[in-house]
């Protein structure tokens, strides 16, 4: 689908669904969105706009790092934003000049949608420029970052205090997975503040130089996100570390109860075993009270080394 947004040289916003909107005379910029494009439509990106051959073949493609590229009468960008159900990256491109921007994306944006709403219903349309646009959909790109940050950070407060008093090892499993998106946003995060460093001290974004202080406003806050990932990946760590030193501490109590236990009955196995031979000629066999002295031994023996163990704090 494509959305036509035109800004006329009286100030109007004019909205359509054909390129051929871009016919008029009274243009002073326009914004067309890419929306899921079906085939037809990704060809106007080549016969209506002319755009480069490596730069569209970069929009068709998935799993494209973010980048800047500069053309001749404009500047392609690829961002990734990030859907909060799934965790999974998604492209956005732009194709940005002085009296335009084009966006594509094959994945429905709330991005978009929201910046195209403030648009059509600005109090004072005159502000707006592409310029304007690309800071405003980027800056929602970076702040929908955050949700999917604190969300991460609570599973991890949950995990770490042991909230839902669930096993070890569900904890582990769940630990890991936080650990796995925690690598997605590190590889999300971290390509789009070096975009965004690149925007900010680009010579050739012309127009970027005025609003300069907003896009590093948004680099600001990738800084901020960078270093809140690296702490939670430090914390899960740790968390980690903690859960297996207590499994091997508790591997290690029950192997010295298990041998403890073991040990104490070593010579009561002996004793049944000497006396369970049932050789013809041992004097204790034909003894009345043989049996009952030699389970009052074993019971002495167990007590003792008990008490013994007891004693040199193996139990504890």
């Amino acid at each position: 689908m494509i959305q036509v947004l035109i800004r006329t040289t009286q100030n109007k916003v004019i909205s359509g669904n054909s390129v051929k909107e871009l016919e008029r005379q009274d243009i002073e910029w326009f914004w067309v969105d890419f929306n899921q494009p079906n085939e037809l439509e990704i060809t106007e990106l080549e016969n209506t706009f002319h755009f480069h051959p490596l730069a569209i073949e970069d929009c068709i493609s998935i799993r494209q790092r973010p980048k800047l590229d500069y053309y001749d009468g404009y500047h392609f960008l690829v961002t990734h934003r990030l859907n909060p159900e799934t965790f999974e990256k998604e492209e956005l491109n732009f194709f940005v000049s002085d009296h335009s921007i084009v966006t594509y994306h094959e994945h429905p944006s709330p991005e978009v949608n929201d910046v195209t709403r403030r648009f059509l219903h600005a109090a004072n349309p005159e502000e707006w420029n592409s310029y304007y646009v690309l800071h405003q959909i980027l800056d929602k790109i970076v702040d929908d970052y955050f949700p999917i940050v604190y969300l991460l950070e609570d599973e991890i407060d949950k995990i770490e205090n042991q909230v839902d008093r669930t096993g070890m090892q569900e904890l582990l499993e769940r630990l890991f997975d936080i650990r796995h998106y925690l690598l997605t946003l590190r590889h999300t995060v971290h390509p789009m503040r070096d975009l965004l460093y690149r925007i900010i001290n680009s010579t050739k974004v012309l127009k970027v130089d005025v609003r300069k202080e907003y896009f590093s406003d948004i680099h600001d806050h990738l800084l901020k996100l960078a270093e809140m990932i690296e702490s939670n990946r430090e914390i899960t760590n740790d968390i980690r570390d903690s859960y297996m030193s207590l499994n091997s501490h508790q591997t290690n109590h029950v192997m010295k109860v298990l041998t403890l236990v073991t040990t104490i009955f070593m010579p009561l196995t002996f004793l049944a075993g000497v006396y369970g031979m049932n050789f013809q000629y041992m004097p204790e066999l034909t003894w009345r009270y043989g049996y009952f002295v030699t389970v009052l031994v074993m019971i002495l023996i167990g007590y003792g080394m008990y008490l013994w163990f007891k004693k040199k704090g193996w139990f504890s």
